[in-house]
């Protein structure tokens, strides 16, 4: 009796550490923001829960390498893991040592895991250039969402390779990148009618010129960050009446900004965000037009 007992418990604790055990982890990582790293621990917790962790695709989206040294290699080696042949998510920001070099490895060696990546975060990745934003473009056909902010060896020619490689970007983030001229947003403007959220900060060698020709073609956009470009007058400005699903503006720094200008933004009846810091050439005459016309609005700043 006590042996049978004894077997009936040593049964419940396999089926415990075999199957509740790792339904329990399985619940875990797919909850809470866990790292990668931690999820690569787990898999070593015992050979039940490492073939559950596996058996869940969605873990292995997401590939999060923000601010880890090393991570141009750790990020090869991860993508020559069958787990990651569906990765639709890789943050490098702020993976400063990321070079060129290793995204040539992974058109060369990686090509086929990147087919269904939507999101892509270069932020502050600076030894990046033009030639490894066409090595890595080109494995990404289903892109959606790219940022590489703070990257001044990033020009038109790299913009050439996103648009001609990644047809279905809604978010761009190229905030910073100096070297961005009218002809990159020309670029922009004519093969990306469905953008939603862009992001030119301090791109300082826009003019005008670059601003017309991307409001009327962008009609979708619902973001747009044009933080510390004091170059742009109201010629341009007048165009952001033509984007009546927008929802969020920052024009800090807009110095050439009058209330004229103004008035033409508030025709974006769904705005919901303004940013007016330092646009010095405003007065309460505009803010009024904004305040009449944007009934939408929850957030205006003007200092």
């Amino acid at each position: 009796m006590e042996e049978y007992g004894a077997a009936e418990a040593e049964s419940k604790e396999n089926i415990w550490c075999r199957e509740t055990v790792p339904k329990v982890f399985k619940i875990v990582c797919c909850t809470l923001p866990l790292s990668n790293t931690d999820l690569v621990s787990l898999l070593l917790a015992s050979p039940s829960v490492h073939r559950t962790l596996l058996s869940c695709q969605p873990l292995w989206e997401v590939l999060n390498l923000r601010e880890l040294k090393n991570a141009g290699n750790r990020l090869i080696a991860a993508l020559s893991l069958p787990r990651y042949r569906h990765v639709k998510q890789i943050n490098l920001e702020f993976a400063r040592d990321v070079e060129d070099t290793h995204l040539m490895l992974i058109k060369d060696k990686c090509f086929s895991s990147l087919q269904s990546l939507e999101s892509l975060n270069l932020n502050a990745c600076q030894k990046i250039s033009d030639t490894g934003i066409e090595a890595i473009t080109s494995c990404c056909p289903q892109l959606k969402s790219f940022s590489i902010y703070w990257n001044i060896r990033v020009s038109d020619l790299g913009l050439q390779y996103i648009v001609k490689n990644c047809k279905h970007i809604v978010d761009l983030n190229i905030s910073g990148c100096k070297n961005i001229s009218d002809q990159g947003v020309q670029l922009i403007a004519d093969n990306y009618p469905e953008l939603e959220s862009l992001n030119l900060t301090r791109c300082v060698k826009l003019t005008d010129e670059g601003l017309m020709s991307l409001l009327p073609k962008c009609l979708s956009l619902r973001s747009l960050n044009l933080y510390a470009l004091s170059s742009f007058t109201d010629a341009a400005y007048r165009n952001l009446g033509l984007l009546s699903r927008l929802k969020f503006l920052d024009l800090c720094g807009a110095q050439n900004l009058s209330d004229e200008g103004l008035s033409c933004i508030s025709k974006c009846k769904n705005l919901e965000s303004l940013n007016l810091t330092w646009c010095t050439g405003v007065t309460d005459e505009g803010v009024i037009s904004i305040a009449k016309g944007c009934t939408s609005l929850q957030f205006l700043r003007h200092m």
